[in-house]
């Protein structure tokens, strides 16, 4: 496995490949892999004949006052897990190799970013949009691999993909979980123990949800009225939004149908935390 940290090195690696006749499937992280990370790569191993996993903490997604700095990094501990998962290449380049001075083009996409995390979160999907944008063309996958727990982001990457033409067929993954149901991320390693048992409260309201509208409820308000008591009653948590949307356009919805999903965002101490699921009555 090889690590490379130049753009132009990692240019020349994928000229090589394409040459051969080689397929590449890629997955985009900013590091300190989970098992959730590890299952995109079994699904990028199987999908081609090389597989590049990017580790780069991406400076334009985040938002004045988040936590860049002290986003969790190892890339030791990371690339010992990249290898055995059957990583080929590690791309990890530095900031000012993705944004040197004087750089001034970003990737804007409208619409779908105007709600959820586009909403708490200004600026952030412009920053995502323009990193991955870069990633495909460095990189030149044939395929690219997210998961689903990002759920907009997902969608966005999407529309990004077919409207620039883009030649990489994007693939979302499952949610991975802990047994106890809490969503695999990189920022659960913030919460004290404490805040670990609480933060099951995104889970239990995703199944919540589902439950009541087993049960025949599917006003929308209802059972965010329900969920907001439920996750209140937790000391560290503060909820950003709760939202049930249509999962192609991610508008809200007044009544749960075949097309919905719940998205929550909920910070439990200082972490924010987000989950999904679908909720789908019957039409």
């Amino acid at each position: 496995m090889n690590i490379i940290k130049s753009i132009d090195e990692m240019k020349q690696w994928v000229a090589t490949v394409r040459i051969a006749g080689e397929t590449i499937s890629f997955v985009p992280t900013m590091g300190f892999l989970h098992q959730g990370h590890l299952s995109l790569l079994d699904e990028g191993r199987k999908r081609g004949d090389k597989l590049v996993l990017s580790i780069f903490v991406n400076p334009t997604q985040f938002g004045q006052g988040e936590d860049f700095e002290d986003y969790p990094r190892g890339l030791e501990q990371d690339s010992q897990l990249a290898q055995q998962a059957g990583v080929d290449v590690i791309f990890a380049p530095e900031a000012k190799q993705m944004y040197p001075s004087g750089y001034a083009t970003y990737v804007d996409v409208e619409g779908i970013t105007n709600t959820l995390c586009g909403t708490s979160r200004p600026g952030h999907f412009r920053g995502v949009c323009t990193v991955v944008s870069k990633l495909f063309n460095i990189v030149q996958p044939h395929n690219a691999i997210f998961g689903s727990k990002d759920f907009q982001q997902l969608a966005v990457i999407k529309r990004m993909t077919l409207d620039l033409n883009l030649p990489v067929e994007i693939i979302g993954m499952p949610i991975f979980r802990e047994a106890d149901g809490l969503a695999m991320s990189s920022r659960n390693v913030y919460l004290s123990p404490d805040q670990r048992k609480q933060a099951l409260v995104l889970s239990r309201s995703l199944q919540r949800a589902k439950e009541m509208v087993s049960s025949g409820e599917t006003g929308c308000d209802v059972i965010i009225r329900q969920l907001k008591m439920l996750i209140e009653q937790q000391p560290d948590a503060r909820i950003d939004y709760i939202q049930i949307c249509h999962q192609l356009t991610l508008e809200d919805q007044t009544h749960v149908d075949a097309d919905s999903v719940l998205l929550l965002a909920v910070y439990v101490g200082k972490p924010r935390l987000i989950d999904n699921g679908f909720l789908q009555a019957e039409s």
